[in-house]
């Protein structure tokens, strides 16, 4: 009961978000963002409870990278030059899920016998930055080792493939892809083709995302999950 409460009080603090987020000021848009990814922290803490593992730590580290990018994006809206920190802070966060995920026991999938799971990924990176090439001008590195993380990010989701049960593997590979499709929105938006509602998309995305992520992560102790 408690877990779906927490869950529904997520969604509703998005949701909100994403309905007000072009209709408020500055200040009430920055407090709604600023509460999403603390509520998905209560969410973790209530099922992971107290005692913290060092994959635990791990995921509250890039929890709390998460909401520093979505505080720092937001005043980015106002200065632009903050939209770099807000960057560093999400590549970050991506690490920190890739190092859960890679050190979670079990047998290795991409870094061992299915290689060839890399192929969408790989195809995903260069045709994205392909796309965006012309328009970066001297944003090109950073955006390119950022898309190299998130998506070395959603290599370490595939490779739990024979880690963990199969429900926690769904999870956050669905979390892990969302993730990479609200960033990939993010960059086109901004260096490529601004299109309509994309607030929408990006944030709706990114907040699936995060609850996949965290809740497939919960499920992965979950003995009786197949």
């Amino acid at each position: 009961m408690k877990t779906k409460i927490i869950t529904l009080l997520y969604f509703l603090t998005g949701f909100l978000f994403i309905i007000f987020q072009n209709q408020l000021s500055v200040v009430p848009v920055l407090l709604l963002k600023a509460l999403i990814i603390p509520v998905l922290i209560i969410l973790l803490i209530t099922n992971c409870g107290i005692e913290l593992t060092n994959s635990h730590r791990l995921m509250f580290s890039g929890l709390f990278f998460s909401w520093a990018g979505d505080v720092i994006l937001e005043f980015s809206k106002i200065n632009g030059n903050l939209f770099i920190g807000g960057l560093v802070c999400f590549l970050l966060a991506h690490v920190m899920y890739f190092i859960v995920f890679t050190i979670t026991p079990g047998k290795n999938a991409i870094f061992g016998n299915r290689i060839y799971l890399l192929i969408p990924v790989i195809l995903t990176g260069t045709g994205l930055i392909y796309y965006l090439w012309d328009d970066l001008d001297g944003m090109r590195l950073p955006v390119t080792v950022y898309a190299i993380v998130i998506l070395t990010m959603l290599t370490g989701a595939i490779n739990r493939l024979e880690k963990v049960n199969r429900t926690s593997f769904i999870l956050v590979l669905g979390g892990a892809i969302l993730f990479v499709i609200s960033d990939s929105a993010i960059a086109v938006n901004k260096f490529s083709y601004k299109f309509e509602s994309s607030g929408i998309v990006i944030m709706t995305t990114y907040i699936i995302a995060q609850y996949l992520i965290i809740t497939g992560y919960i499920k992965q102790f979950s003995e009786h999950q197949k």
